[in-house]
């Protein structure tokens, strides 16, 4: 099988929005008027984003589900996904297996694949991502307002628990193999927050997705706004064996990373509205801090002190 065939067989899919889609040159969109167009890429590089025994369709699925993250993260409505693949070699039952989770979750968020490109080389998983949100409506890292609450939906932690795990950096019986089958579940197959972004146009003033840890991600946020925030230690979400012992796994909730939840900051004003947003997508939020005059992220113990931590996010070059 060439390359023209494994993407006549594994990639094509009708893809009625478009006005021409996967077999040409380019592909041909319409973005719906009244509404602004969102682009946005992501690349997973096995050693560095994934372990070389993830099964293909779990690869499928986090390579467009991390994209879809960014998508909730403005608001938006992912339209058209466009897939860049560096394979080895050609492998038909790992193809099918990609393909079978990405377009299981491309189909459950109406997000038609339109065009991309393969090779052979190291595996290398990217895609580019468009989506919409009303004009002048998308939620932006830019927005966040000095007396804002700070909000994370779900929990945090525990796809840097799974990666912990699997590199043998966490004592023998520290958690029982039920909270790390979950944490593995998280790792592999992230729930991206579409419809939580989506709820919160209109509500919310910032937002960011959680990719490479807590702090990290919302210090895009302050830095972009020009503000800073204070964030409680206790009240960091996560699974309750996890938050029993809260000081033993804090960096992992704060700076762990793959977590793909949305960090979000909103006016006091709009607390109740949070939480119809949040009921309405059928996701937990937390409100976690307060955004304050100054720069930078403080997370703060019970009474009030600073707490210091050895890292603030992953780091893609370290």
């Amino acid at each position: 099988m060439n390359e023209f065939e494994l993407i006549r067989h594994y990639f094509t899919r009708p893809a009625p929005s478009t006005v021409l889609g996967v077999g040409d040159d380019a592909a041909i969109l319409r973005p719906t008027p009244g509404q602004d167009l969102h682009v946005s890429v992501d690349m997973l590089v096995e050693g560095r984003h994934f372990f070389a025994d993830v099964s293909p369709q779990a690869l499928g699925h986090k390579t467009l589900a991390v994209n879809l993250s960014d998508m909730a993260a403005m608001g938006a409505r992912p339209r058209w996904a466009f897939l860049a693949l560096a394979l080895p070699a050609v492998d038909e039952a790992w193809a099918q297996g990609f393909s079978r989770g990405l377009f299981a979750l491309a189909e459950q968020y109406g997000v038609e694949l339109a065009g991309g490109d393969t090779t052979r080389g190291p595996l290398t998983l990217s895609i580019t991502i468009m989506g919409e949100t009303p004009q002048g409506q998308a939620l932006r890292r830019d927005a966040a307002r000095e007396g804002d609450d700070v909000w994370v939906s779900g929990e945090l932690g525990l796809g840097a628990l799974a990666v912990a795990q699997r590199l043998g950096r966490l004592p023998a019986g520290s958690v029982s193999d039920d909270v790390l089958a979950v944490c593995q579940c998280r790792l592999d197959f992230p729930v991206p927050r579409l419809e939580l972004g989506q709820a919160l146009l209109g509500v919310a003033h910032a937002a960011a997705d959680v990719s490479d840890g807590l702090l990290a991600d919302l210090g895009h946020i302050l830095a972009a706004s020009g503000v800073a925030a204070e964030l409680w230690a206790d009240s960091l979400p996560s699974l309750p064996p996890l938050e029993a012992e809260r000081p033993r796994w804090l960096e992992f909730l704060a700076a762990g990373g793959d977590d793909y939840e949305l960090c979000f900051t909103a006016p006091l004003a709009a607390r109740q509205a949070v939480l119809a947003a949040a009921a309405q997508a059928g996701c937990r939020v937390t409100r976690i801090g307060r955004i304050v005059a100054g720069s930078g992220a403080r997370l703060l113990d019970a009474t009030g002190q600073t707490i210091a931590l050895n890292k603030a996010g992953y780091d893609h070059f370290a």
